[in-house]
């Protein structure tokens, strides 16, 4: 995979601050924008205005935007057209590597048994070793991305050996369902939806193969002069966590409100969803580190980089 290249990365970049329509640099926040994806903690949190309840004494509002996948999230963060916001291991590390202005905030469980490379039973690909000179669906730059390149290490395989296409979760869909590509990488709620529809093969999942996390993250800038709102953000969080914990059998309706996806995958995806928020601990941020040295070591970002660089100093365990 070619690595995103800086002058593309800039130039997305200008086009989401000039939608954005709003000054970017440290300052005092007044309306809190909210990175999100179709599911996870930040849904419950959104789905319970815990965040909302939370800021409000601070004289801050706090407005959600969605959004399909981890790139183009932290691409949002890098120019300030939102202000927080959460994905999987491998966007930030994109970010990073391309001079993104993002902060490590936090950290969430990983993916782990909500993310998986799977295949339609028709196809007569039964291992990930199968999988080689055949066409994957993947999200370029996403914590699924992470996994094929893991799953193939582990099973003798280079990411050389596969034919990535290279797609958002709604085009790959197409695509799987279309018969143009032979399996499919990606997480929940994606992943259930194909359960649901496909009765899917599953090669392997994100807990088979690696022990990453899902990482909140800030816009740099933000970080400087609203400690306090990122604070009382990270506090309702774990107010949400303990809800969800407490209240496993609503998650899933809880989920379903707030994004819409059909109920029935909702409750594949919240019966194995870990809930939690974790300071950024040495072993968290080493394992991530981890992860961006293979990336490099691949070629899949243009310069190494050094993970504890971009950890808000807030966040630290």
């Amino acid at each position: 995979m070619s690595a995103l290249t800086r002058r593309q990365f800039a130039l997305t970049s200008l086009a989401l601050a000039g939608m954005a329509g709003v000054p970017l640099g440290a300052a005092p926040v007044k309306t809190l924008k909210i990175g999100y994806q179709k599911t996870g903690l930040p849904v419950i949190a959104q789905q319970q205005k815990t965040i909302e309840t939370a800021v409000q004494p601070l004289g801050v509002a706090a407005e959600w935007v969605e959004f399909s996948a981890g790139p183009p999230l932290v691409e949002a963060l890098n120019v300030g057209a939102i202000h927080l916001g959460w994905t999987g291991d491998a966007p930030p590390i994109f970010g990073q590597a391309s001079g993104a202005a993002i902060s490590y905030v936090a950290a969430f469980p990983s993916n782990g048994r909500g993310e998986a490379i799977f295949t339609k039973p028709e196809s007569g690909i039964k291992t990930v070793a199968d999988l080689k000179r055949r066409k994957v669906a993947v999200g370029k730059g996403t914590s699924a991305n992470n996994l094929v390149v893991a799953a193939l290490e582990a099973n003798g395989l280079q990411f050389s050996d596969i034919e990535p296409v290279y797609l958002s979760p709604a085009d790959a869909g197409a695509a799987f369902a279309a018969d143009k590509v032979d399996a499919w990488a990606v997480w929940d709620p994606f992943f259930a939806v194909a359960e649901v529809r496909f009765k899917p093969v599953v090669l392997v999942r994100t807990a088979d193969v690696l022990k990453v996390h899902s990482y909140f993250l800030a816009n740099r800038d933000f970080t400087a002069d609203n400690a306090e709102v990122i604070d009382k953000t990270l506090g309702a969080l774990k107010e949400a966590a303990a809800w969800a914990a407490a209240n496993r059998d609503k998650v899933a309706q809880a989920l379903h409100e707030v994004t819409g996806v059909p109920l029935a995958a909702q409750k594949i995806a919240a019966e194995r969803q870990d809930f939690g928020l974790f300071p950024l601990s040495d072993a968290i941020i080493a394992s991530q580190q981890q992860t961006a040295d293979r990336f490099f070591r691949l070629g899949l970002i243009p310069k190494q980089i050094t993970v504890a660089d971009a950890v808000w100093s807030g966040g630290r365990a």
